[in-house]
């Protein structure tokens, strides 16, 4: 790559986390497969050095493995709403066309790997200065500070890349509401994926008591929301 691309790179994705919205609606209209590329590499780079501060607390090769699920769940979500994304957009009202809404899903994920990407230094930060985990840590004030650290993060990326989203939808078809439904319908389609993706690629942090491993056994049986149902009458059901 030459100096002057790279520099070009760096502009790009300046503008990209600025929320310009108007050069980003102007990107999204026109397919180029060098800036789809870059955005693609942001995700990659982004999720996978958080996947790796999250996954090193247990131990490297833990942080290794998560470096690779994370950003393949954003990818896998990415391309496997693609299709219905691009069909619900025309339906509830904001009449792009498929590759142009495939588009703007990359570049808002993008925007979110790149925050979880700056966050990360603060992760290892955390856990470096955390006792190991160790069994029973589950229990520890530091265990569930550095949960609660993740949760804030993700949810912080989550609902930037979401807002410059809607920002972006609305420059585009030129009505909030409408920009509304569209980005709200995506999003629980990307939820309704990416929240069974991750419970199949599950361990993240992983637990002292298992082995470290790339994913857990019977990795397909069950599933999230199953998961989350028998929690639930576990709570409400059960002393």
């Amino acid at each position: 790559m030459s100096a002057q691309t790279h520099r070009f790179s760096l502009s790009e994705i300046s503008v990209l986390l600025r929320g310009e919205t108007q050069a980003i609606a102007e990107w999204s209209a026109r397919w180029d497969a060098r800036r789809f590329t870059l955005h693609i590499g942001v995700i990659i780079l982004g999720a996978g050095l958080y996947g790796a501060a999250m996954g090193w607390w247990r131990a490297p090769q833990q942080g290794l493995y998560v470096a690779i699920k994370f950003p393949l769940i954003i990818l896998l979500t990415t391309f496997g709403n693609a299709l219905i994304n691009g069909m619900l957009a025309p339906l509830l009202g904001l009449n792009i066309p498929f590759r142009q809404s495939f588009s703007v899903i990359v570049m808002s994920h993008a925007i979110t790997a790149a925050i979880l990407g700056a966050f990360s230094p603060l992760i290892i930060f955390l856990i470096w200065n955390a006792p190991p985990l160790t069994t029973g840590a589950a229990g520890a004030p530091a265990y569930s500070l550095i949960i609660l650290a993740h949760v804030a993060v993700i949810a912080l990326a989550g609902v930037t890349g979401n807002l410059r989203l809607l920002q972006l939808l609305q420059t585009i078809g030129g009505s909030r509401a409408v920009a509304r439904r569209v980005m709200l319908a995506w999003l629980w389609g990307n939820l309704f994926l990416g929240s069974q993706l991750s419970w199949i690629m599950r361990p993240f942090i992983g637990s002292p008591d298992l082995p470290v491993q790339l994913f857990r056994e019977h990795a397909m049986r069950g599933s999230f929301y199953e998961a989350v149902f028998h929690a639930l009458q576990r709570i409400f059901l059960f002393h």
